[in-house]
């Protein structure tokens, strides 16, 4: 495993660089650039076809500096310099722990005014190159390719703040004994929680900005399980705990061309520093799972890059808006319903045991379902949706 890119470095090459990257925050980042990407792609394609059309805001040019928006660059600037000049100045603290770097108070005050002082300047600059003698009013067309950024951030923070939500919910009593340490750590996400919170966030986003969001869904389900089969080669790479449930079974025959650990898996030098010690090694991720266990994360990310190929291949044969939407859901619930009998979960005690992602998995695809009846009977009326 390689919790880190140092650590990725270090074993591979043999380098000891010192950089203050986990793997798997480096492969959320690449699931974001490449979900932008194909948004981007989707939404031009769109656009092409008439689909989708661009608004018209009246944007005022020409304005000079203001004093509002010089304080806003300020604070931002401080925020920034404050940090970064501390990590600089104390690199290896820095490298080490940076999650507990960035959510404490510590940072350099001289870095902070630096960085506000520079920020205001720019700030500053910028607006006296536009700045006219008399500000304007002037027409201008946003197209929802323009958005493709702005729409994935806000379906990435609110979708992280509903999978630490579910997550949280989920261990509840993680969550009694320590609610601001369980709410603010950068471990354990619901991915089904980041689902429906962000799909939230997304409506009022698209609304906000009149994109038509049955459309918008649908480049959604070729955006989703591309980005979430990225994160979990994130997940199986790092050992971040998204393992499966112990796998003491001979890899079958039929299987034997596959190398031992897409079977089983111990997990050595996981991020999550669970299990035995491993001999005559140094370092934070010294510690390998004692009994082998299912590959969870890769089978996810398998199953995600089939379920965007299928999705793919289709999107341009389905005519009815939300559909290829309603596909998703019922593939992406199938595909986490079933790999949750072979991970490790907390069960509630209903049903004879189930987990929270089989709960929301079935209701994924009851609304899969029903959303392809409905919207095959109103077909007719969704052409503005």
């Amino acid at each position: 495993m390689y919790p880190t890119l140092s650590e990725f470095f270090k074993q591979v090459f043999g380098l000891d660089i010192p950089l203050p990257i986990q793997t798997y925050g480096f492969f959320v980042a690449m699931a974001f650039i490449t979900g932008i990407w194909v948004l981007t792609k989707e939404f031009k394609r769109k656009e092409k076809e008439g689909i989708l059309k661009p608004v018209k805001k009246k944007v005022r040019v020409g304005e000079g500096p203001k004093t509002k928006d010089l304080v806003i660059a300020g604070i931002i600037g401080f925020a920034l310099g404050y940090k970064l000049l501390y990590a600089v100045l104390e690199y290896t603290d820095f490298a080490l722990n940076p999650q507990e770097f960035l959510l404490s108070a510590k940072g350099n005050f001289i870095g902070g005014i630096l960085g506000a002082v520079i920020a205001i300047y720019m700030n500053y600059r910028e607006k006296m190159k536009t700045k006219l003698d008399k500000p304007v009013w002037k027409e201008k067309q946003i197209f929802p390719h323009h958005q493709a950024g702005n729409l994935l951030v806000v379906a990435g923070i609110f979708g992280l703040a509903g999978a630490k939500l579910f997550d949280a919910l989920e261990h509840f009593d993680s969550l009694i004994k320590d609610p601001i340490g369980t709410l603010v750590s950068f471990s354990g996400l619901a991915f089904l929680g980041g689902l429906i919170v962000g799909g939230i966030a997304v409506i009022w986003y698209a609304k906000l900005n009149n994109i038509k969001p049955l459309h918008m869904f649908d480049v959604a389900a070729v955006v989703m399980p591309i980005g979430y089969a990225i994160g979990r080669i994130g997940c199986q790479v790092a050992g971040d705990g998204c393992w499966g449930i112990e796998n003491l079974e001979p890899q079958p025959e039929w299987l034997a061309w596959l190398p031992d650990w897409t079977w089983s898996y111990t997990y050595p030098h996981n991020v999550n520093r669970v299990g035995e010690v491993i001999q005559h090694c140094s370092g934070k991720y010294c510690k390998v799972l004692s009994t082998p266990v299912y590959p969870t994360p890769f089978y996810e990310t398998l199953l995600n890059f089939g379920i965007f190929g299928i999705l793919f291949s289709l999107r341009k044969k389905i005519n009815i808006p939300g559909m290829l939407f309603s596909g998703y859901l019922i593939l992406g619930g199938l595909e986490r319903f079933f790999i949750e009998k072979i991970r490790v979960n907390i069960e509630y005690d209903i049903f004879g045991g189930v987990t929270q992602a089989e709960i929301l998995s079935v209701f994924m695809i009851i609304s899969g379902i029903a959303g392809i009846f409905l919207l095959i009977k109103y077909k007719d009326k969704l052409k503005d949706y």
